[in-house]
């Protein structure tokens, strides 16, 4: 298949707009992350891609996030029903960015950012002597490690969500939510601001650094609540971000200046499945399984993922054997060649998503689904 250059002349005169964020897994290897919400003026070009952030400090050693796969879906966020709302998806891709190019209407969308799961797993890499966070300095204070700080460091970068070198008390909380499930209120905030390096009401690298330090001092060293938050933000014990991926999208329109926002949606995982499951199905080939008119499978095949849907349509519960052995250089969101799905009655289910192994070579992708009895 032909590889679709994303036209990169466009973003010359064109307003743009950036916004940070990250996929994280989850321990049902489930994979999380904010959604966004574009405001757009007026109908205008637009031009949005999303792609994995480098936070490697070697050129040499590219972080593990850069081969993790990022697409976007495109919502339109004036309330219809959810199921008809999807507007497009980013299709188009050059190297590990994925874009879409096309006219949209004023109003309000949603920006779901998606990852299929075939590349961001649960490490299987054992730590046998976990990294140190903090250490005792000769003057008898606590410090943070170096190795430790530069964690930090990965971590206010994937926190500073609009990239201006600070957290804002929103950025601040989407950290927070994520690590203790809580928010930073406006008075602890202010506590805050007093007591660590803050510039135009928001916390810098060092403050961020600083408010570390303090849990470490509370807890008399004991890196325990330190670990948790780690391992929230995807770094194994030997401070790797394994389980987590940096993104940053990039939203560019020719006539008027877009707004772009973070936002935690509640219905943000529904409506990304729904726009999943419409995509697939609009753009796949169907065929019905063998004996079985009522279950259809919908095959979606992608330049750099396949992806397909089970629809059942029959009043009772199918459950249907799938078996990907036959294929090669190839791997599935679901962890393994052969598996079985559970289809509840008049429902369409998202079977599996499957990419090369390696991009560099030949991939093949034979798959065998047959209902149980």
């Amino acid at each position: 298949q032909k590889r679709v250059r994303i036209p990169s002349h466009r973003g010359q005169a064109w307003h743009h707009v950036k916004m940070k964020g990250s996929f994280f897994l989850e321990d049902d290897s489930a994979i999380v992350s904010l959604q966004y919400r574009l405001h757009i003026p007026q109908t205008t070009n637009v031009y949005l891609t999303i792609q994995p952030i480098n936070l490697s400090q070697t050129k040499e050693k590219p972080s593990s996030s850069m081969s993790v796969d990022t697409s976007l879906f495109i919502v339109s966020g004036n309330h219809v029903k959810e199921d008809d709302n999807f507007v497009c998806f980013t299709e188009l891709r050059d190297k590990e960015k994925f874009g879409w190019t096309g006219e949209l209407s004023a109003g309000t969308y949603y920006l779901l950012p998606f990852s299929t799961g075939c590349r961001l797993v649960k490490s299987q890499k054992v730590v046998s002597k976990p990294m140190q966070l903090v250490h005792r300095m000769d003057s008898g204070e606590l410090g943070l490690t170096r190795e430790f700080r530069v964690a930090l460091s990965d971590i206010f970068e994937v926190v500073d969500l609009d990239g201006n070198g600070l957290l804002s008390l929103e950025e601040y909380n989407f950290f927070e939510q994520r690590t203790s499930g809580e928010k930073c209120d406006e008075d602890a905030w202010a506590i805050c601001k007093e007591n660590f390096d803050t510039k135009k009401n928001e916390l810098t690298r060092e403050g961020f650094m600083e408010l570390n330090l303090m849990e470490a001092n509370d807890r008399e060293g004991d890196p325990r609540d330190l670990w948790i938050t780690m391992e929230a933000m995807g770094f194994n014990r030997a401070l790797e971000m394994v389980e987590a991926c940096p993104f940053v999208i990039d939203v560019y329109c020719e006539d008027v200046k877009p707004i772009l926002q973070a936002v935690n949606l509640e219905s943000g995982p529904r409506m990304l499945n729904a726009a999943l499951l419409r995509t697939i199905t609009s753009k796949a080939e169907a065929r019905n399984l063998k004996n079985h008119d009522s279950v259809t499978v919908y095959t979606y095949r992608g330049e750099s993922r396949i992806s397909s849907v089970i629809a059942n349509k029959s009043n009772q519960k199918v459950t249907v054997h799938v078996n990907n052995e036959q294929s090669k250089n190839c791997k599935s969101s679901r962890g393994m060649c052969v598996f079985a799905v559970e289809v509840p009655a008049r429902t369409k289910m998202v079977c599996q998503h499957v990419m090369p192994v390696n991009e560099k070579q030949e991939w093949v992708y034979s798959c065998v689904e047959s209902v149980l009895p």
